[in-house]
């Protein structure tokens, strides 16, 4: 008994010593010391090496878009790296295609400084700030889906175009869940710039959204950053097609409170698809808006509605009530926002009817 007592001891003695080992050598092999970003060719920034290069230009208040808070899976961190980066990983591949990996475009979160990097952003995102905010109400819109209202505190004000998104900070509210950030279009008036109004969809198992339902409090102060995002309805006249699902809903919302401020009359039709009747939503909002705007109407389509709901509106998906709708958009604008899959559908059929690929404005939303 004492042998196999003493052999446990200095088995256990043995792998303790390894691991000292290994917890020394990764010190070593990973403390890359201070290294030196060059932005633009005029910026400098020294950071402690080793770590991924969006979280590094965020840790000095330089915020590159995100929309899954670095976690290699949304591809919206792209900046062009010019020295310093290494060979593109895997991990990157599925987000850039030839033309880009020619011009050595790469995903910030999946490149690490390991030593003296050069890279260019557009200047834009030198304005990106964090706002501490704090929320004042939370509104039942359908069974999973909340708009959420944000006083601005700090700074106090946010300007922002309507179409534009932020990224909230959705901290480490139980063991085992990491501090991330989310991208939400915001769905305010931007007159309005004392507040941010997010749409939010709930998603099973979903970290932000599961603490942005079950958590977050009135009266909770969290940081968010923005504004980001280049989508917006342009400056033509041309009439416009508007089409979103679900929390697509948020940035038309701002949008169409943007038009009503400037008196726009502009041609919009917008088309918004659910499964069933529960999932629409804001239809009295809409039908303000048709009132009040010179040229606009709210098209709600149900793909799967139930007898009991008496619907008589659109029915089929959204792009097919698109169909049933025009023969010719030539000489129209498409804005979509919704899943990556609707956006892809909706692009296929507006192109179909003679829309020009250039005219169809969208943000994908991994």
């Amino acid at each position: 008994m004492a042998e196999v007592f003493v052999s446990v001891l200095i088995i256990s003695g043995i792998a303790a010593a390894l691991a000292l080992i290994l917890v020394f050598c990764e010190s070593i092999i990973q403390n890359y010391g201070p290294c030196k970003i060059t932005i633009n060719g005029k910026k400098e920034l020294t950071v402690e090496g080793g770590k991924p290069l969006l979280s590094s230009l965020r840790e000095r208040k330089i915020f590159l878009p995100s929309a899954c808070g670095g976690r290699g899976t949304c591809g919206v961190c792209k900046c062009k790296v010019l020295s310093g980066a290494g060979p593109v990983l895997p991990t990157e591949t599925p987000f850039l295609d030839a033309k880009e990996q020619k011009e050595n475009i790469r995903l910030s979160c999946q490149v690490k400084v390991k030593n003296d990097i050069a890279i260019e952003i557009p200047d834009a995102l030198f304005f990106i700030q964090q706002y501490q905010v704090t929320l004042t109400a939370v509104e039942d819109l359908t069974y999973d889906m909340k708009r959420f209202r944000f006083e601005l505190t700090e700074p106090a004000e946010m300007e922002f175009v309507a179409g534009q998104y932020v990224q909230i900070t959705c901290p480490s509210y139980q063991q085992g869940v990491e501090e991330v950030d989310r991208a939400y279009s915001i769905a305010s008036d931007p007159k309005d710039n004392h507040f941010i109004d997010l749409i939010v969809r709930r998603v099973p198992n979903g970290i932000c959204t599961v603490w942005m339902f079950d958590y977050l409090k009135i009266g909770d102060r969290v940081q968010m950053t923005g504004p980001y995002g280049e989508f917006r309805i342009s400056n033509a006249q041309t009439p416009m097609i508007f089409i979103a699902g679900g929390s697509g809903m948020a940035p038309f919302v701002s949008i169409l409170h943007q038009m009503k401020n400037s008196g726009s009359k502009r041609k919009a039709e917008y088309f918004f698809g659910g499964n069933t009747v529960r999932d629409l939503c804001l239809s009295e909002q809409m039908a303000k808006f048709e009132k009040t705007l010179a040229d606009f109407k709210f098209i709600p389509v149900v793909s799967r509605p139930a007898p009991e709901d008496k619907w008589n509106g659109q029915t089929g998906l959204v792009t097919e009530a698109v169909k049933r709708t025009y023969t010719d958009v030539s000489g129209y604008e498409g804005y979509l926002c919704g899943s990556p899959g609707m956006i892809d559908a909706s692009i296929k059929v507006l192109m179909e009817l003679g829309m020009a690929k250039e005219r169809i404005f969208y943000d994908k939303f991994a």
